[in-house]
């Protein structure tokens, strides 16, 4: 946002949608519309259905606080949407959305620069049920999804191929299993944050990232300087070609045996979860801001031009 006036815009909050994440969505929205009533703005929360463009000229925003997570919320459609009814909204814009969301052309742009990424391809879901299609271990999941929603495992020692449930889409994301340890950075305003590590019992799965408890934060992580500079130096890169703005936050994994070289991201998150147990809030405190200030440099960072 930009402009002469000292007035506070008036902020319409997007949370729940139809995505497979709206009970992340609908507590991400509660919190960032609780902390920016803290702030002095004026909010109203909008549970995003397909009356949304009739709810938008009915609330008239200044800006939209895009609190939405998962397909159509976070993958453009939603930005191409705003975009089009020139509504200023933050985070990323249609093209670094659609991109973000898309695991294997996201992939091919960090590698483009360099960036490690895991091994990975796209198969057929029956291909995938009915054979190995790449040595175990190995990862299955959606190419479009979040939140570690819809993720396969295959040990090792498995048996035969993964029995996906039918829900899953009619092509699979299938990616080599990157050992180590749980890493991420939040990138805000173009600037890398700081690392924090994730400790869990287990996989890193959905419970694990935002139930109470489901895992403990190690912030800032105790790595290596060479490690630690690598993970914020990926971070900003992959921030920047796929041209997010605002708030972004890149996952690592890191073999410590293989040193730098095992260093591996694994995705970047455009829309990250800003719930009580989300990672970016807590890089946020971290570097200075409480998670009112956050969520207002969010809106005054907000546009529709890209």
């Amino acid at each position: 946002m930009s402009g002469t006036s000292t007035a506070l815009p008036t902020v319409a909050v997007l949370m729940g949608g139809p995505s497979a994440e709206r009970e992340v969505s609908l507590s991400s929205g509660r919190e960032c519309a609780a902390a920016l009533r803290g702030e002095g703005f004026e909010v109203t929360e909008i549970d995003a259905g397909a009356d949304l463009v009739d709810q938008l000229a009915k609330v008239k925003p200044d800006v939209v606080f895009n609190a939405l997570h998962g397909r159509w919320g976070e993958d453009g459609c939603v930005q191409g949407l705003l975009e089009w009814l020139r509504i200023p909204y933050t985070h990323s814009g249609v093209r670094a959305s659609a991109v973000a969301m898309d695991k294997e052309r996201s992939k091919a742009a960090f590698h483009s620069l360099g960036i490690p990424v895991a091994t990975s391809g796209l198969f057929a879901k029956e291909a995938v049920r009915r054979r190995h299609v790449m040595q175990p271990p190995y990862v299955v999941k959606p190419n479009n999804e979040g939140s570690s929603v819809g993720i396969y495992l295959v040990h090792e020692d498995s048996n035969g191929p993964p029995a996906l449930d039918d829900a899953m889409p009619d092509e699979v994301l299938v990616e080599a299993f990157v050992p180590g340890r749980e890493l991420t950075v939040a990138v805000l305003k173009d600037q890398a944050l700081t690392v924090t590590e994730i400790h869990t019992d287990g996989w890193y799965d959905y419970d694990a990232k935002y139930k109470p408890g489901g895992s403990s934060h190690v912030i800032p992580a105790d790595l290596p300087d060479e490690i630690y500079g690598l993970c914020l130096d990926y971070a900003l890169k992959a921030h920047r070609v796929l041209g997010c703005r605002g708030l972004s936050r890149a996952d690592f994994r890191w073999d410590e045996s293989k040193g730098k070289d095992g260093l591996i991201i694994l995705e970047v998150n455009t829309q990250p979860g800003m719930t009580p147990t989300s990672l970016a809030p807590e890089q946020g405190e971290h570097a200075g801001l409480t998670f009112g200030q956050l969520c207002a440099a969010l809106v005054e960072d907000a546009s529709c031009d890209r």
